[in-house]
């Protein structure tokens, strides 16, 4: 039996990348997972391999930027589980640019992925852990989100203000039993970081690293609340000095 036998878990962005590893994680624990994306294809792809390894998942297309998706994703989880005991906001994309000269369109899509996402997925459930006197949200974030790198603009705001969400969720939250944590992980190899000029991905955090920490996150005692937001680096610089090239 796992750790997380009869958990539910929503795992956004759970078709590649961070999203289908620790969806993996979760399966691999016991907990049922529901995974979601806008693109059916890596979807169907990740159930295969969820399965494969003998985890219970389901799958929803869907933009959780938008109320119409983030509800989507709650209802059928909660339909096909019966209970939702963990949030994995997890689905991001990237974009910057120098504040003066910023597109406007790209600052927009960012925003409404990494920010607006996660604030609707976390107002669907919240009211379902409020009636289980119990939950975790889980907000993966970014380096980007402590550090502040010039030209990030759209992402590295989107990941600050990330943060932010997640403290008030849990100020607003923690007396009726639902816990939040905020990770905020160095360069990872994943799709999202193919074609990085300058970066050796063998010197990159995994998503198998994030979804470790997830894992011993979401099994601490219902009592145990570790503070936010949580770095996570390499020791070694991944980026390729010019002298190496």
């Amino acid at each position: 039996m796992g750790i997380l036998e009869e958990h539910a878990a929503i795992v956004t962005g759970g078709g590649t990348g961070i999203g289908l590893g620790v969806a993996q994680k979760l399966g691999q624990a016991g907990a049922h997972v529901m995974i979601c994306g806008r693109r059916e294809e890596q979807l169907r792809e990740a159930e295969a391999v969820i399965r494969g390894a003998g985890g219970i998942v389901n799958a929803v297309v869907a933009d959780v930027a938008t109320e119409e998706g983030a509800a989507a994703v709650v209802e059928a989880a909660y339909n096909a589980y019966g209970a939702v005991d963990i949030l994995v906001n997890n689905a991001a994309v990237s974009g910057g640019g120098r504040i003066a000269e910023h597109d406007v369109a790209t600052w927009d899509r960012v925003i409404a992925a990494n920010l607006r996402g996660p604030f609707l997925m976390a107002r669907a459930v919240l009211p379902i852990m409020h009636k289980q006197k119990r939950g975790y949200v889980v907000n993966i974030s970014s380096e980007s989100g402590i550090e502040h790198y010039p030209g990030n603009g759209a992402y590295g705001v989107s990941k600050h203000a990330l943060n932010a969400l997640s403290e008030f969720i849990q100020r607003e939250n923690q007396e009726l039993g639902v816990r939040v944590a905020t990770i905020c992980p160095g360069m990872v190899a994943t799709p999202m970081t193919d074609g990085y000029d300058g970066l050796d991905r063998r010197k990159c955090l995994f998503p198998e690293d994030i979804a470790d920490l997830v894992l011993y996150l979401v099994t601490r005692r219902r009592n145990v609340k570790i503070g936010t937001p949580i770095l996570m680096q390499t020791m070694v610089n991944p980026w390729r000095s010019s002298d190496e090239e």
